[in-house]
């Protein structure tokens, strides 16, 4: 009788318990999530046939108005200015992300100066703009001083006024 009892409870450790551990089970969602239904083989195909396309085009180093229309909205813009009105034309300086791509080719000793300079634009913008929020809750908290200074003397004044007109 024990022997048959020992192999049930190992039989029902090695089918529940053994599995749980090994293969955890993940906690249900919570009651408020509502479940979306499965997609459809075709809904697959096309959720996967527009990843790619978008993952592909990220490749390509113009990707077109397809994917960014509103750059392209604001190029048209700016080429259908003549170059008389802008005055004379101007040369694209490069970006951030190409400087740092021309010093990673060069190796150690070039990219080095150009993270720091990234660094270094970064951190004072930080302190510009941390100077800028100092200022004004500096400028804020002089309002307020003022205003409780008009308020006091305007109560004092009517302490006063008090004071006198009941002699």
């Amino acid at each position: 009788m024990k022997l048959k009892v020992v192999c049930r409870k190992v039989y029902d450790y090695v089918r529940y318990d053994l599995k749980e551990i090994a293969f955890p089970s993940s906690l249900p969602d919570p009651p408020h999530i509502k479940k979306r239904r499965k997609l459809t083989w075709k809904e697959r195909y096309l959720v996967l046939k527009e990843a790619s396309r978008l993952y592909a085009a990220s490749w390509v180093r113009d990707i077109g108005p397809e994917l960014r229309p509103n750059d392209y909205k604001k190029n048209e813009e700016n080429e259908e200015k003549p170059n008389g009105v802008n005055g004379t034309t101007k040369e694209r300086e490069p970006s951030t992300l190409e400087d740092l791509a021309v010093a990673a080719r060069g190796g150690m000793e070039t990219l080095r100066p150009a993270l720091q300079q990234v660094y270094m634009t970064r951190a004072s913008a930080y302190r510009d703009a941390l100077k800028s929020f100092i200022e004004g809750y500096q400028e804020g908290i002089q309002q307020i001083m003022e205003k409780r200074e008009d308020s006091k003397s305007q109560q004092g004044e009517d302490t006063h006024k008090k004071s006198t007109g009941s002699l």
